[in-house]
């Protein structure tokens, strides 16, 4: 069985699709598959075929009904508490307590629809990227027809500025360059061949395919389709998209946990209250249904849910000012909690502008400062600054790459712009870095003739005259290759033989570090010489000089990721580029240990428990196919890792979605890559997602703080009933009393704890463990001590009351005014989990603080006072005396927590 033979009995049986093997087969081989010619199919078989394979578009995924999305918001324990809140406040006629509380519900589902509708149209932001026409030959006659109608085996024509209607096996190309960033990572445009290539070769690698909803930049080329529609790498990556799980947050993982606790605890203390009642104390039924719903309403946090939106949103804010734009509320905080952020090279950790970093010549190596295309830096020779123009052979060498040059660079906005080949415009910045003007340089020695970059021969050659009747060119390209043109090198003003030897050590010194080298050399010409040929340069060229180029990694970069490891969390380097280039960035930026890499290739051969044990130890990744980003962050999460993925390409879809945390370059990141993340970067850089880390992990701890300064209230206010009851006394606080109370710390106290500032060491400590509880034992007992003074305070100032011949309804408002004067005193020890918050601190770096006790204040003397609230809420006035007593007995939970703090410091050398 001959080679097409192979391949042909290695296709499926009812489809010709072939987009896993064509590259590793001869062009012959795939035409003999497919039943075709390069004269193009005849009309009638490329009906037959679309009849039978289908059109060449995505088929649209079948995802839930509007109906269906909105109603499973609800599907939330959080959201069941609140329901339940506000069937207790409808019972009791509180019906503006049970519109906020039913609005908080609809706002909260009407968001959550929105996002998930978002989510969907990720996948329509990728079958927006097909094209709709396509140049096609059938039966030896050139056609302009829509996209979808191409089929298996037709041929069709790309060239610069088309966008690839399909996959194909390329047959022929002329200088065909294609833009794959979005599919593959690769940084700068791949140059196509036509041969077969190693059948394992990673999809970056495979130059002889072009790829559907990828763009040709430059040259034209004819290839055969392979596949179409679902069956291309970009439907491939469709439907990993929508088969990707979206990961549940840290957060809403426990708050859930939380709340499945709460609302169990809240029932059986119901249930207990009401046995108790009517069983061991003679109250009624009906008495004790009420007392049962009092304490439903008094044990729920009805607050919570919005204190956490407000939080979110809170942060979504702050974030924007870091550059950091959130698409998804939770995602706020779950970058607090990252343990591992997985990273793409291009553009985030890197500034995706081309830079030259090195220039060689016969006589000496020089170092260029500066990054991207701002034309600032100087050159460095043996560690001391010099004068570009101060070295001829320096100069003659930029000279050459601003001539022998089709890119140009400007000043857009106060931002440095390139138009044109990247590489290109590396080479005129460094000119201008030494003072060249590529204007008065054109002037003085304009272009006459071209011979333009092909990647047959792999360099480009410019003829030019100078105003004095000399003529020369100017060559540039790949080393090897003008080596071979190239009878002497220039030294000291003259010539001398080549040394092919040390030029051979310097390039692999460029290598090494990363940098993409060219070779640039010159020739005289006979003057009067207006055409260029390539007999004129094939050989007697006289080499000046090497210039090595890199895209450099940001500066910032490279201390957001020194901050990454001091807080904790592991950085991981995947990239589509090659091995050695993903290497020495890494090594620059300080990730992983300079020397392991692995690549698509050896991670094919992983198995998924390898790949599970390998990853803690490999930090940098190259040439990777979409498939591969998303195994390893499933192998990350799988070994309990949260994880965030940033990306900016189609193929990073896939990995966003289902990373914890997916986080798009909003500059270079296409549309597909946003609508598939969290978080989106204004500024595509790695610094801004550190700083939103930051951010999520304040956000995290005012969380926390609000959580536990929220239960010892709710819980204070549920067993002051439960003790009354047990007792056999009067209810010391009225439901609608607690309602009041529950108000008053949700909407005054509680909020003012989201305004914390960053606490000191914050980035200096591990990330949490996200198994872990959003409350831990510690922080429970300090719950339960808190509402025993809570609890004890109220009942005591109640009985006292009663004891001292005063009124139920005076009892009730001096119980009510502890309870809240409580909460007062308490928030400023939750303000500072385990540091003290003494006097001298308790009011610092959040004015919020101050100014909600003081509203508090005048909210409980208009409780007390104001004839309106004494009629709703059946309080009355208090004399000064009362007041003294209630507010002794309130500071008492403040004395207690910070005494608590200076013990546990001093018996536990790690905070709980």
């Amino acid at each position: 069985m001959n080679r097409a033979e192979t391949y042909s009995a290695s296709l499926p049986t009812d489809t010709p699709f072939i987009r896993d093997s064509s590259h590793a087969v001869s062009v012959e081989d795939v035409f003999t598959a497919l039943n075709a010619s390069r004269a193009g199919l005849e009309p009638g078989e490329a009906l037959h075929r679309l009849e039978r394979y289908g059109p060449n578009r995505l088929t649209p995924r079948r995802g839930r009904g509007p109906v269906a999305r909105f109603l499973l918001q609800f599907h939330n324990v959080l959201i069941y508490i609140l329901l339940l809140a506000a069937v207790v406040t409808a019972l009791l006629q509180h019906w503006v307590d049970t519109g906020v509380i039913l609005g908080v519900v609809l706002i909260n589902a009407i968001v959550g629809f929105v996002q998930e509708g978002k989510a969907e149209r990720a996948l329509e932001a990728i079958r927006r990227m097909l094209s709709l026409r396509a140049t096609v030959v059938r039966a030896g006659r050139h056609l302009t027809l829509p996209a979808e109608e191409l089929v298996p085996g037709d041929v069709v024509v790309v060239q610069s500025g088309d966008r690839v209607p399909a996959d194909l096996r390329l047959f022929r190309v002329k200088n065909l360059r294609i833009d794959e960033a979005s599919l593959t990572g690769e940084s700068l445009p791949v140059e196509k061949t036509v041969a077969e290539v190693a059948a394992h070769a990673p999809l970056g690698d495979r130059l002889c395919m072009a790829y559907s909803g990828t763009l040709v930049t430059y040259g034209q080329g004819s290839g055969v389709v392979v596949a179409t529609g679902d069956h291309t790498e970009l439907g491939r990556i469709s439907e990993m998209l929508e088969e990707a799980e979206r990961i549940e947050t840290p957060l809403l993982r426990r708050i859930r946990a939380f709340g499945w606790w709460l609302s169990g605890a809240i029932l059986l203390l119901a249930a207990g209250t009401f046995i108790v009642g009517t069983q061991l104390r003679d109250y009624s039924v009906q008495e004790m249904f009420l007392a049962a719903v009092s304490l439903a309403v008094a044990a729920i946090p009805e607050g919570l849910p919005a204190i956490i939106t407000i939080a979110l949103a809170i942060g979504v804010q702050r974030m924007a000012r870091r550059q950091a734009i959130i698409r998804v509320l939770p995602a706020v905080e779950a970058l607090g909690s990252v343990t591992c952020i997985c990273s793409d090279k291009t553009g985030t950790l890197t500034r995706n502008e081309m830079t030259v970093q090195s220039v060689a010549t016969a006589e000496h190596d020089f170092n260029v400062t500066g990054a991207g295309y701002a034309p600032h830096g100087e050159f460095l020779r043996a560690g001391t600054s010099i004068n570009g123009q101060d070295d001829p052979l320096l100069e003659e060498v930029l000279r050459a790459g601003l001539l022998c040059n089709d890119a140009s660079v400007r000043e857009l906005n106060a931002q440095w712009v390139a138009d044109g080949d990247p590489t290109e415009a590396a080479l005129v910045v460094a000119a201008m870095k030494a003072g060249l003007d590529p204007l008065v340089e054109a002037e003085r020695r304009p272009r006459r003739d071209i011979i333009p970059f092909e990647s047959e021969h792999r360099f480009m050659a410019t003829l030019h005259h100078d105003h004095t009747g000399h003529a020369f060119a100017f060559v540039k390209g790949a080393p090897e290759r003008v080596f071979e043109m190239c009878r002497c090198e220039r030294y000291g003003g003259a010539d001398r033989p080549l040394q092919l030897a040390d030029w051979h050590e310097r390039i692999e010194a460029m290598a090494a570090r990363g940098q993409r080298v060219l070779a640039l050399a010159s020739k005289p010409m006979a003057p009067g010489t207006v055409d260029l040929n390539f007999d004129d340069v094939s050989s007697g060229l006289a080499l000046l000089g090497l210039c090595g180029m890199v895209d450099p990694p940001r500066e910032e970069a490279i201390g957001a990721v020194a901050r990454c490891r001091q807080a904790g969390i592991r950085v991981k380097m995947i990239t589509g580029d090659h091995a050695v280039t993903a290497r020495a960035i890494a090594a620059q930026l300080g990730i992983g240990d300079g020397t392991r890499v692995i690549n698509g290739t050896e991670l094919d051969a992983l198995s998924d428990d390898d790949l599970r044990r390998l990853v803690p130890d490999v930090d940098v990744y190259a040439r990777v196919s979409p498939e591969h980003k998303l195994r390893l962050v499933m192998a990350l999460q799988e070994r309990g890792e949260v994880v965030a993925m940033t990306g900016d390409g189609v193929n990073d879809a896939p990995a966003l979605k289902r990373a914890d945390v997916g986080v798009a370059m909003g500059i270079n990141g296409t549309e597909v890559a946003k609508e598939a993340a969290e978080i989106v970067l204004a500024d595509d850089n790695f610094a801004s997602i550190v700083n939103a880390v930051e951010e999520g992990r304040r956000i995290y701890d005012n969380l926390r703080k609000t959580v536990v300064f929220m239960l010892p209230t709710n819980v204070a206010e549920a067993f002051t009933l439960i003790a009354a009851i047990v007792m056999g006394i009067a209810l010391p606080i009225l439901p609608v009393q607690i309602l009041w109370i529950n108000m008053i710390s949700a909407v005054t106290l509680s909020l003012a704890l989201i305004f914390e500032p960053l606490e000191a060491g914050t980035m200096q400590r591990p990330p949490r463990d996200p198994r872990a509880a959003l409350i831990s034992g510690y922080f429970l007992w300090r719950t339960l001590i808190a509402s025993i003074f809570m609890v004890g305070g109220t009942l005591g100032v109640f009985l006292w009351q009663e004891t001292q011949g005063a009124a139920l309804e005076v009892a009730r408002t001096s119980a009510v005014n502890t309870l809240v004067l409580f909460e007062a005193f308490y928030l400023l020890s939750a303000r500072y989990l385990m540091v003290s918050a003494w006097p001298h601190l308790a009011f610092r770096e959040n004015p919020y603080v101050p100014w909600m006790i003081l509203l508090v204040v005048i909210l409980q003397l208009l409780y007390t006072y104001a004839p309106v609230m004494q009629s709703l809420f059946h309080s009355t006035a208090l004399s000064l005396h009362h007041w003294i007593v209630i507010t002794i007995v309130a500071a008492s939970v403040y004395v207690y927590v910070e005494l608590e703090k200076i013990f546990v410091r001093a018996m536990t050398p790690r905070m709980p």
